[in-house]
């Protein structure tokens, strides 16, 4: 009965609510913006390069915010997400992962550059997110901590719990995987792994991992293109396809709920978070001149991780002759595509990928949990009270590991979407602020200037930790 009533909440939210709400406040940004995907894409590269502003062993540049918000993104969304998308709304889905990847790359902008202007100043270097531009902008603390209880629900629950069934379901293509104990025998060890590492035993453990993740990252994006090149000929049936099924009104209308539109936004919102105001957390900690860049950075992390790596998984899946179809959806499907190219180790491969960065995920998602507790309880919690939720955490990786595939994806879109219906509307009605620094700063890089914000200049006058002076 949970599942079915998480089921049909998924359905109304992303068949009449948040397809309106994603892609009507993407083209609204895009449209005020004049574009900014593109107009502004070489003045992206060249801030990446640029060095931290501060001086001090916490200052963080650009692209190591970058780098913090992308690991957030990129994992299990981008193999299993994808595999998922294709094999139950078909081709055309990863169409509409694109669209709701490149409009929301302006959505991602505005609420990057307002968790600049609006963030504070700690004692480890600054920190921010929806929740401080909520309550310093909109004025209102009860909605901020609403979305902080959201952003909890959904990093702490929902996606671990839906990453930890996703590692598990990779040891499907092996002998030795009984439905009945794997799942469970995976999820013990899962959580007992975490947690070990939330009580700070497991110090070597995420430092080797944070290493060799960004270097599978490489390796698994590199396997992705050569295969597809080893099936360039097959490419242009793919394309042909994923645009046809795109714009089979007809088909997706009558049945909007599991038609490819549906999945290809669930999904790309799931891999990329543009709107969603989880990378405005990270986004708050780059020390930057100007909060425009930023911005500009935030929104490059989205088209990294949808149209470059999603794009990978769905040309080296759907190239390889091996047909999506439900029964292998999710992990089955990326490793049957890679034993047909590759031969039967190959789904070793994905197997390693996935082990890799689910644990990555799990921890960074933790992460974000604990800057959430911190806002609410406007100090740092209590050792007991970490204890108690870091325990609490690994028995929901463990739950996780076990329960049905079906429920785990619901239940993480929900939990999501409970987020982007707060922040999308809030973003909307705090654009202003970041649209007038948008324009200072490109009046300042037409003046051949490095820009430098001040919240004065674009008539902010409430006092704010930075930007003052």
């Amino acid at each position: 009965m949970f599942a079915e009533i998480i089921g049909a909440i998924s359905g109304f939210m992303y068949s009449y609510l948040l397809i309106v709400m994603l892609i009507g406040v993407g083209l609204y940004y895009t449209f005020r913006t004049r574009l900014i995907q593109a107009r502004l894409l070489g003045e992206t590269i060249r801030v990446i390069l640029e060095k931290p502003v501060g001086k001090g062993e916490h200052a963080v540049s650009s692209f190591q915010a970058l780098m913090v918000s992308t690991a957030s993104r990129v994992g299990t969304g981008n193999i299993i997400g994808i595999s998922t998308a294709i094999c139950l709304g078909g081709y055309g889905a990863v169409f509409w992962m694109w669209v709701i990847a490149v409009v929301g790359g302006a959505s991602a902008f505005i609420e990057s550059t307002l968790a600049q202007i609006y963030k504070k100043r700690g004692e480890h270097g600054s920190y921010g997110g929806p929740a401080y531009y909520i309550e310093t902008a909109l004025g209102s603390r009860t909605l901020a901590v609403i979305f902080s209880i959201s952003l909890i629900a959904t990093y702490g629950v929902g996606f671990n719990m839906l990453c930890a069934y996703n590692l598990q379901s990779t040891f499907i293509a092996y002998s030795f995987y009984d439905p009945a104990t794997t799942p469970w025998i995976i999820g013990a060890v899962l959580a007992v792994l975490v947690g070990w590492c939330l009580l700070g035993g497991g110090t070597r453990v995420i430092k080797a991992t944070s290493t060799l993740v960004p270097i599978m990252g490489v390796i698994y994006i590199s396997v992705a293109f050569v295969l597809t090149l080893l099936h360039i000929d097959l490419l242009p049936g793919v394309l042909a396809n994923i645009f046809s099924e795109a714009f089979d009104f007809q088909a997706i209308f009558s049945g909007l709920t599991g038609s490819c539109m549906m999945y290809g936004i669930k999904r790309g919102l799931y891999s990329n978070e543009a709107g969603v105001g989880s990378a405005p957390n990270a986004a708050a900690a780059a020390d930057v001149s100007h909060p425009v860049k930023q911005g500009l950075v935030q929104m490059l992390s989205v088209f990294i991780d949808t149209l470059m790596i999603c794009t990978a998984t769905a040309f080296m899946c759907l190239s390889s002759g091996v047909v999506p179809v439900p029964e292998l959806a999710g992990a089955p499907y990326v490793q049957e595509a890679l034993a047909a190219s590759m031969g039967a180790n190959a789904k070793a491969f994905i197997t390693v990928s996935m082990v890799l960065f689910a644990f990555t995920t799990l921890l960074g998602n933790l992460y974000y949990v604990d800057n959430c507790f911190a806002y609410i309880l406007q100090r740092l919690p209590g050792k007991t009270f970490v204890l108690s939720y870091r325990v609490i955490a690994c028995v929901v990786i463990f739950i996780g590991a076990g329960s049905s595939m079906g429920l785990m994806w619901d239940l993480a879109d929900v939990l999501m979407g409970c987020m982007a219906i707060i922040n999308l509307p809030v973003i909307c009605i705090l654009g202003t602020p970041a649209l007038r620094a948008l324009d200072d700063y490109v009046a300042q890089r037409k003046a051949g200037k490095n820009p430098v914000f001040k919240a004065a200049a674009i008539g902010i006058t409430q006092k704010l930790d930075y930007w003052q002076k």
